[in-house]
């Protein structure tokens, strides 16, 4: 071929290429697909399926709705979970937790807020066992030691919660020592004390206040030591459920009218201290540690009210508190011997919030009334160390 030619060739656009046959053209192009590399088509996919999301992004961004789902990858097995909604009636919850005397909350669920409580029944454990590994200790000893705590509440106008935190620290932390010898147990007994009333307190008294109330037995240096060693051996967890808190849920609930706010106290303050009292009596006794303190602010309730009134406010039977209720009885019989309770003047205490404020009897020499005589000696507590 001459240069013109090609010369006319290029200037025309053609080439042999162009000149060939169409089907030849098609050929070739079918085998350049034929020897793409698999991973070229997966990516290809992959693309495709990009720009389709991005496509329905946009819809969604416009206020439409969207039809993206998600879609297991191919690597993955799809696990087929069993249908359970057959068995809903026989799950755990419905079997073995009683259900929710508390009414409908605007704060919360009072389904949520009743097992949260019953969770703490099994946390926080307590037993009448504690004395087990403690040799040189017996029954009375405590006895004294708690009594003395609820006078040293009234002088310091602690509140009932405050001592029963005291308390449940008290007992909690002898379950974890061995051979605690008697000189020690005031130095325990008012640390847990002034630990619950940093927690429960609003102004609690000052470190050399608790000093003071031993009578030069305890130092502050070794009430910061001895609190040291109490948190660490319960853990830090310091929010059960006390006695007296399940009887304030339970008098609250049993009272509560048409329109039920349960965070405004609406039961009689002087129904309230009359359980109250023969609960302290009962929670001195170290037998009281036997049942939940849920069970035992239900079976003093049930004392002065009825069992119906008890179902309705706890959600418990008969059968759930009658092992107590007759455990509770001879203490009952003691404090109905004695005269009625009443309200005390507390400086700087709100006149709402008197019945709040623990208040001390002779509680021990109720006591001597409910136990044979020959068992429990009444003992001052400050000559009680220095015999013992």
């Amino acid at each position: 071929m001459s240069r013109r030619s090609g010369r006319l060739q290029a200037r025309n656009g053609k080439s042999d290429a162009d000149n060939e046959c169409p089907s030849t053209v098609a050929t070739r192009k079918r085998k350049a697909e034929e020897v793409k590399p698999a991973h070229d088509s997966q990516w290809d996919t992959k693309r495709h399926n990009y720009e389709i999301q991005a496509c329905w992004s946009q819809i969604t961004a416009a206020g439409g709705a969207t039809p993206c789902i998600l879609i297991e990858t191919p690597q993955k097995e799809v696990s087929v979970l069993p249908d359970i909604s057959k068995f809903a009636r026989y799950r755990f919850q419905n079997l073995f937790i009683s259900p929710s005397p508390l009414p409908d909350l605007s704060w919360g669920s009072p389904k949520d807020v009743w097992q949260k409580m019953l969770s703490k029944e099994s946390k926080y454990i307590h037993t009448s066992r504690l004395l087990q590994n403690h040799s040189a200790l017996n029954p009375d000893m405590r006895s004294i030691l708690l009594d003395w705590l609820i006078e040293v509440s009234e002088v310091y106008s602690l509140h009932r919660e405050t001592f029963y935190l005291a308390q449940d620290f008290f007992d909690r932390f002898m379950l974890t020592q061995n051979s605690v010898n008697k000189s020690m147990l005031q130095l325990i007994g008012v640390t847990s004390l002034f630990i619950a009333s940093k927690l429960e307190e609003i102004y609690p008294p000052k470190l050399h206040e608790f000093a003071y109330v031993t009578d030069g037995a305890c130092s502050e240096d070794d009430l910061i030591e001895m609190e040291l060693i109490m948190l660490k051996a319960l853990k830090w967890e310091l929010s059960p459920v006390t006695a007296v808190s399940w009887l304030n849920l339970f008098l609250q609930v049993s009272s509560l009218k048409d329109s039920p706010k349960l965070l405004l106290p609406q039961y009689s303050q002087e129904q309230f201290i009359q359980i109250a009292q023969l609960l302290d009596l009962c929670i001195l006794h170290l037998t009281s540690l036997d049942f939940q303190y849920r069970i035992l602010a239900a079976a003093a309730l049930y004392h002065y009210t009825s069992m119906e009134v008890v179902t309705k406010a706890t959600g418990l039977e008969w059968e759930n508190i009658s092992e107590c209720v007759h455990w509770v009885a001879p203490f009952f019989r003691v404090v109905q011997r004695n005269p009625p309770l009443k309200l005390k003047n507390f400086k700087k205490v709100p006149e709402e919030d008197r019945h709040n404020i623990q208040t001390h009897m002779n509680y021990l020499d109720m006591l001597v009334s409910v136990q044979p005589p020959h068992v429990f000696t009444r003992i001052p507590f400050c000559i009680f160390l220095r015999i013992l």
